[in-house]
This record gives C-alpha cells, sequence and structure tokens, in this order.
C-alpha cells in the first residue's frame, strides 16, 4: 500500500502507523497502558502549557519524522516552541523533540527496537520508554549524543530524571511504572514548588513565608 492510499484508506480515528509499505493496526489498549498515557498527557500538558514551552499531542496524531518515511503516531509527542511550524491539521513533518512511547503487550519491539531505530536517525532528541505492565514494569531514557546516537540517562539518587528537552522538568521514575499513580496537580507541585503552581492557577498563596 502506497502512503497515498494509506491516507486515504486510514480511519482518522484509529490507531495506525504505516511503514514501508505495509500497515500496523494497534490493539485496544490495556488499563495500565491508559493510567500511564492519561497521567503523562495531563502532567506533560500543564507543564508545558504553565512555562509555554510548545505543544503536547496524544496518539492519534501522524508523525513523519522523515520525508518519505514511516507515518507514525506515538503515544505522546511534544514539539517545542521553535518548531510548531511542523506542525499542521494533519500531522507533524519532521522530528518531534521529545517521543513517549508506552508499551503494550504487542509493541516491545517496535518500541524497543524498529522506533527506536527510526527515531534516533531522524534526530528526535529524547525518547521515553515507559513499560507499566504488571509485572515487567521498568522505564527508559534517551538523549541524542554529540555523534547522533542514543544515550541511556539513568535516574539520579532520588529516582528522578530531569528532561533536557523540557527545563526544569523531572518525574519521579516510580510515577510512571505504578497502578495508581499520583494526582497530577500534587505531582506538578513537587515539580515546579506549590507557590509556583498556585500563582499559575490564579489563586492567591497566603502562606506566611
Amino acid at each position: 500500500m502506497t502512503y497515498e492510499e494509506y491516507l486515504a484508506w486510514a480511519d482518522e480515528d484509529g490507531h495506525t502507523e504505516w511503514v514501508n509499505g505495509a500497515v500496523i493496526i494497534h490493539m485496544p489498549p490495556k488499563h495500565a497502558h491508559q493510567v500511564t498515557v492519561a497521567f503523562l498527557l495531563h502532567l506533560l500538558r500543564q507543564f508545558i502549557e504553565l512555562f509555554q514551552l510548545g505543544q503536547l499531542l496524544p496518539a492519534p496524531f501522524e508523525m513523519r519524522a522523515v520525508a518519505g518515511g514511516p507515518a507514525r503516531e506515538p503515544d505522546l509527542l511534544f514539539v517545542a516552541q521553535a518548531h510548531l511550524s511542523r506542525l499542521s491539521e494533519a500531522r507533524l513533518s519532521g522530528p518531534a523533540d521529545l517521543v513517549v512511547e508506552v508499551v503494550s503487550d504487542d509493541s516491545v519491539a517496535r518500541d524497543r527496537a524498529d522506533k527506536f531505530d527510526e527515531y534516533q536517525a531522524a534526530g528526535i532528541p529524547e525518547y521515553w520508554i515507559i513499560d507499566s505492565r504488571p509485572g515487567h514494569t521498568r522505564v527508559d531514557f534517551y538523549v541524542l549524543d554529540p555523534t547522533g546516537r542514543y544515550r541511556p540517562v539513568p535516574v539520579d539518587s532520588d529516582g528522578r530524571y530531569r528532561s533536557t528537552m523540557l527545563p526544569g522538568l523531572w518525574v519521579q521514575a516510580e510515577w510512571l511504572m505504578a497502578a495508581e499513580p499520583p494526582a497530577v496537580l500534587q505531582a506538578l507541585a513537587q515539580i515546579v514548588g506549590p507557590h509556583k503552581l498556585l500563582e499559575a492557577i490564579g489563586v492567591q498563596d497566603r502562606t506566611p513565608r
């Protein structure tokens, strides 16, 4: 199937991808996957909006990181302010600045091998792979090194990962693997501080200083 045939066939509400003439139809996600995606979508979106860093988009939204290359639909993709011109109503034409993939039973090899290689070659600066499936919990964070290859970034001694493309953002690795992540506003208050959060939502902070 050509890319043009794929576009004519694809349902805009479905979660599909096009790779080298083949169509990948994603299975409906399971509960653990959706809990993780929902938590990160709301946490990252509020952080990004708070500091006006760009746009965060969830699947299904097409990213064609390389012209003529695969049409992927990452679980989450972030586009920085400087690169918003890459966005159209239909797709992101060019690499995202950050991609998050949450592993499903049928996506392990795709997320850890196929997309890893594609995203690295396309120059996507930061890639998170999160596995919150019971019995398989694991998080991996990668950033491009000066040679254009992904380098794994470990969490610090407090179990935190500090993002490269979202300055000031950190996340606890355990949040991303939890069956019940923390409330988004509580997590955001830990990241930015309660005073900044209250200021952002328009609540006057009367706490003595």
